[in-house]
């Protein structure tokens, strides 16, 4: 294996190759991590769960960016085949706010098997939540009718079901 064609005209510095592959025999991934001296470093995984051949060069980059990081590396120059596109830059904590505010959040959470912790979903709405629930009312009241009148009559609607 020999990863040696980089456009010379790139300031020297670490580097970082990946790749992944995902087949009827399984996923696999890969990736070399080039010094700034040239000193080659491989790393390679067999996947066991299912992923896409998308997923696997995704995976395959972590994998090259956890060795980079174990190793100290500072800066890199990350390169590959897929249609990933990555660029990370230094911004102050003020211009990361709600990717720390979701990060601290993460950082309490306790889940039962202390293995997981379920997503948090955050969703912006140009509307009220009754607007975005309830399409059109048959009787042609608000939506809010039936409530209004079983709180003024105390009594069920006859429409009413328990579902």
């Amino acid at each position: 294996m020999c990863v040696d064609k980089v456009d010379r005209d790139e300031k020297p510095g670490w580097k970082l190759f990946f790749d992944g592959a995902a087949n009827m025999k399984g996923v696999g991934v890969g990736a070399v991590l080039i010094s700034e001296t040239g000193q080659h470093y491989s790393v390679t995984a067999q996947l066991r769960f299912y992923c896409t051949n998308n997923m696997a060069e995704y995976e395959a980059c972590i994998l090259g960016l956890r060795l980079a990081v174990d190793m100290g590396v500072q800066e890199i120059l990350v390169l590959g085949d897929s249609d990933l596109s990555v660029e990370f830059r230094h911004i102050p904590r003020i211009h990361n706010e709600i990717a720390d505010a979701l990060a601290t959040l993460a950082s309490i959470l306790h889940h039962l098997d202390k293995a997981y912790v379920d997503p948090v979903h955050i969703q912006v709405r140009d509307q009220h939540a009754y607007c975005n629930m309830v399409e059109e009312e048959i009787d042609g009241e608000p939506w809010f009718h039936d409530v209004k009148e079983y709180i003024r009559s105390g009594v069920y609607p006859v429409h009413a079901t328990g579902d």
